[in-house]
């Protein structure tokens, strides 16, 4: 049962190449997103960690 809380399952988005990997306890992103045309930056990189549905760590840029 502690196994299937920890151990995560990866999900793609359709946003430019994000890929979230989910458990029950926590969820982290790596974050490719497309911006769009009019934007300073094509695209957003990064990492985003969540606890327990609490975002505790981000850094996309």
């Amino acid at each position: 049962m502690l196994l299937a809380c920890l151990l995560p399952m990866p999900f793609h988005l359709k946003d430019g190449g994000t890929v979230e990997y989910r458990a029950v306890l926590y969820t982290v992103s790596r974050v490719r997103r497309l911006n769009g045309l009019e934007a300073e930056k094509p695209f957003q990189e990064g990492v985003i960690v969540k606890l327990l549905g609490i975002e505790v760590y981000n850094h996309v840029e």
